[in-house]
C-alpha cells in the first residue's frame, strides 16, 4: 500500500489534462512521442516534458526501439489505480486512427 507522499505525488501528476490524456491514450495501446505529438495537437517539446514527469512518477516506462523511444503505462505495481484507470473515457478510435506508418515516423 502507498503512504500518504506517493500518493500524493500520483494525484499531483494525474491533476493535469494533458498528462491524464496521455495515460488514456496509452491505456489504449503504447505510442511512440510523434503519435502522441499529433493526437494531442501540441509540440514535441511538451510532450517530452510531460513523459519526463510520468516517467518520474512511475506511471510510464519507455522502450526504445532503435533510435525511437514508445511509451507505455506502468501501472501493474499500483493496484489502487486500476479503478481509476477503468474510468477514463476511451480513445480507442483515436488511437486507431493514427500509427506510425501514416506519420511518416518510427521506420
Amino acid at each position: 500500500m502507498p503512504d500518504i507522499e506517493q500518493l500524493s505525488d500520483v494525484c499531483k501528476l494525474l491533476g493535469d489534462k494533458m498528462r491524464l490524456t496521455i495515460l488514456s491514450l496509452l491505456k489504449e495501446r503504447e505510442l511512440c512521442v510523434y503519435e502522441i505529438v499529433e493526437l494531442l495537437q501540441t509540440s514535441q517539446p511538451n510532450v517530452s516534458q510531460h513523459m519526463r514527469k510520468l516517467k518520474a512518477g512511475g506511471l510510464v516506462k519507455e522502450a526504445k526501439k532503435g533510435q525511437w523511444v514508445f511509451y507505455s503505462l506502468n501501472i501493474e505495481d499500483k493496484p489502487f489505480l486500476s479503478e481509476f484507470f477503468q474510468h477514463l473515457p476511451s480513445q480507442k478510435e483515436k488511437v486507431n486512427a493514427i500509427s506510425c506508418e501514416d506519420l511518416n515516423c518510427c521506420d
